[in-house]
């Protein structure tokens, strides 16, 4: 507390209400006394004697006030000369600020005035503004002042008023003033990049940046939090240290956004207090909700206050991509002004759009774990339970998650009291962290099993080694030592062949052997007409799906990987660009990617050569079609009058072409089986059968003669081709 006080010499009109800083608390002083004196001109000039005060507070006519402010200025001149009250009041107005020999820490109000070089007219205004927070008392005396009861805060109107000199106001109302660039002074109704201060406006110090300005040996405020001290060299390489040295600057005339991206449950924390120690900063997590980050005034002075304690700020919002829209830190662009440095935790850049180029700084990447040291998170947190630490291994690869993903996963699976079994650890890393695909993908629930497939012998081993294959991912790059040279990389193929031949079928039975969610890619939304948009949308997807193993699977995908063009306009040019970076990314992609094509000769050479494998799924034969005939019919119902064998013989039909044909047969027999015997078993006849099998040749408009038909042939003689 300051002792330069003299005991009954208030500093504002509240009793004993004294700030920490001297500096602070002369010039409030002096607000008090312009203001006390101000009242007794008011109440001269309103009665010419010294009326009531329950009589000043009344409104008056604002427009005869204007009129004669002029004429009344040099009676006001007199007054204040000759009133032994006004008089008094001006002789304490006069003594000199007190010196103090120890400089005002930073942030305290001495510090600001010599920081922002302040003249005695600005520093007024300051402390006018700071009264008004700091003294409740305040608020009637300004309205007095102001002759409406309305108004109790302090405008630069009221500051021309109680100033001696009321010309040097007018250098104050700019907006590239420090006391509002810097954000010490906010007006209510003004919102961050107005084009200029209006005169008549309240204005106030944020109670923030008033409790640091009076009193700067304040703890910091509660949503200022530290930052816990990483273990190791989180610096590590090259990348993050090449940061430091242009970090360790300070801003110096506006504010620095410095983003720091990541994977979604990265170690943002740790990143960010590696470079501050490396930097020299006191770095501090600002622990406030996403709404507050829509409040452009409590934004900037939240700015503000982290400038005056010289501390660098650390906000984390995690967002969705924002599609071209202001991201959820747009407004930080509105304190451009306020030298401070602010890391923004993101995972996508668009979360910065709003922002201006000159205020960002190059992205802080933080560094990603290894599967090593993923797995030595999980034994540590999964308290070295030995009986799961082969699923740890397992688990460590298929969920790509950082360090406090896995800590929060670990901790609700120690809660079970006992070692969790693979099931559940799988299960509760799927829950940790959805996924959200949006309008680009949706999430396909496998239909069938392993015995509904039917294949050929070839395809049937290949389809087993796919299988081999994903399964044996995390030995072969982990223990085997292949994960370096291949960086990790899961498994491409391609089911090429005409449609209904099983390839859809075929990749639904491969994610329910590997219990791996599985995502049908909707090409209508990836695929863009606009350049560069389909490659934004393929870097989404992607990006959702590196996280975890899943199936992407991408149907007619001809439609997306199909020959590059020849290079004739712009947009052919990058078509071929996408083409290329769609290749890298299938590369780099750690899951199952099943492509589905009708024409495999469609499709570039270059993509070609980044398959694992290529399955060929051609029409079925005849002990196939018969399989498949048998696999298709429900097992409620009868189906002992069906000639399978003929079926199958006469009539060369994909798998999917048959599955309908049986759907469209189950739908004609219920209705003649409930006319004729309502309780009757379900049941299938040729008739019913062999007119599905002519509607199915004359959707698809191919030929089909009635000899095919054999005996069955007068069943469909008559029927008109749709």
């Amino acid at each position: 507390m300051s002792q330069s006080i003299e005991p009954g010499s208030n500093v504002t009109f509240s009793p004993n209400l004294i700030a920490g800083d001297v500096s602070a608390n002369y010039w409030m002083r002096q607000v008090t006394l312009r203001l006390r004196r101000e009242i007794r001109w008011r109440w001269h000039s309103r009665s010419g004697d010294d009326a009531r005060l329950s009589g000043l507070a009344q409104p008056g006519d604002r427009l005869v006030d204007s009129l004669d402010m002029v004429r009344y200025w040099e009676a006001k001149r007199r007054f204040l000369e000759s009133d032994s009250t006004a008089g008094y009041l001006s002789a304490l107005l006069d003594e000199p600020p007190p010196l103090s020999e120890v400089p005002s820490p930073r942030g305290a109000f001495g510090w600001l005035v010599e920081t922002a070089a302040l003249d005695e007219v600005s520093t007024f205004v300051l402390a006018l503004g700071l009264a008004s927070s700091f003294d409740s008392a305040v608020g009637p005396v300004i309205s007095a002042c102001l002759d409406d009861s309305a108004r109790t805060k302090p405008s630069l109107e009221l500051a021309q008023r109680l100033w001696d000199h009321p010309e040097e106001v007018l250098p104050v109302s700019d907006t590239g003033h420090p006391l509002w660039s810097l954000g010490i002074l906010q007006q209510r109704h003004v919102g961050l990049g107005a084009p200029g201060i209006d005169w008549e406006g309240p204005f106030a110090a944020p109670p923030l940046v008033a409790t640091r300005l009076l009193f700067p040996d304040t703890p910091p405020p509660t949503l200022f939090l530290p930052i816990i001290r990483p273990h190791g060299d989180i610096l590590g390489g090259e990348g993050l240290k090449g940061h430091v040295a242009r970090l360790a600057v300070p801003p110096d005339s506006k504010l620095r956004v410095v983003p720091v991206q990541g994977r979604r449950g990265s170690a943002y924390a740790d990143t960010v207090q590696a470079v501050a120690e490396a930097a020299g900063w006191d770095v501090r997590g600002l622990d406030i909700e996403p709404s507050m980050l829509q409040d452009p005034g409590y934004l900037r002075s939240l700015l503000t206050t982290a400038w005056l304690m010289g501390v660098t700020l650390f906000l984390q919002h995690g967002s969705e991509a924002m599609d071209g829209r202001a991201g959820p830190y747009a407004l930080l662009a509105g304190a451009r002004s306020v030298p401070v440095t602010v890391l923004v935790g993101i995972t996508n850049r668009q979360d910065l759009a709003g922002i201006p180029d000159e205020l960002l700084h190059p992205p802080l990447t933080v560094p990603t774990i290894s599967h090593a040291e993923r797995v030595g998170w999980w034994r540590r947190w999964l308290h070295d339970e030995p009986d799961a630490q082969g699923d740890v291994v397992e688990c460590a690869r298929r969920f790509r998650y950082e360090k406090d993903t896995v800590r929060a996963i670990c901790g609700g699976l120690n809660r079970l009291g006992r070692p969790p079994t693979r099931n559940e650890m799988i299960a509760a890393c799927r829950a940790e962290v959805p996924i959200e695909m949006g309008e680009l993908a949706r999430e396909v629930l496998p239909r069938f099993e392993d015995h509904e497939l039917i294949l050929g012998e070839p395809q049937r081993q290949q389809f087993e080694e796919i299988y081999r294959a994903m399964s044996s991912l995390t030995e072969v790059h982990y223990t085997w030592g292949t994960a370096r040279a291949w960086n990790e990389g899961g498994i491409s193929v391609l089911f090429a062949g005409p449609p209904g031949t099983g390839k859809t079928m075929a990749a639904e039975v491969l994610a329910l052997r590997l219990d791996l969610p599985m995502f049908r890619i909707d090409l209508s939304q990836v695929v863009d007409k606009y350049i560069g948009v389909t490659e934004k949308n393929l870097s989404r997807l992607f990006d959702v799906a590196d996280a975890t193993d899943l199936v992407l699977f991408f149907d007619e995908a001809d439609a997306l990987f199909g020959r590059r063009t020849e290079v004739r306009d712009a947009h052919d040019r990058y078509a071929n660009l996408e083409i290329s970076y769609l290749l890298e990314r299938m590369e780099r992609f750690k899951g199952l990617a099943i492509l589905a094509s009708n024409r495999r000769k469609d499709l570039d050479e270059a993509f070609m050569r980044r398959l694992r494998y290529v399955v060929e799924f051609p029409l079925p034969g005849v002990p196939q079609r018969e399989a498949i005939w048998r696999a298709v019919i429900p097992e409620a119902v009868d189906a002992s009058a069906l000639d399978l064998a003929f079926l199958a013989r006469q009539f060369p039909l994909a798998g999917g072409h048959i599955r309908s044909i049986v759907f469209n047969a189950c739908l004609q027999s219920t209705g003649s089986e409930r006319e004729s015997d309502p309780g009757a078993h379900p049941r299938l006849s040729m008739e019913q059968v062999v007119v599905a099998v002519k509607r199915e040749y004359d959707k698809l408009r191919r030929s089909v003669t009635l000899e095919q038909f054999g005996s069955y042939a007068p069943l469909v003689e008559g029927l008109e081709r749709v």
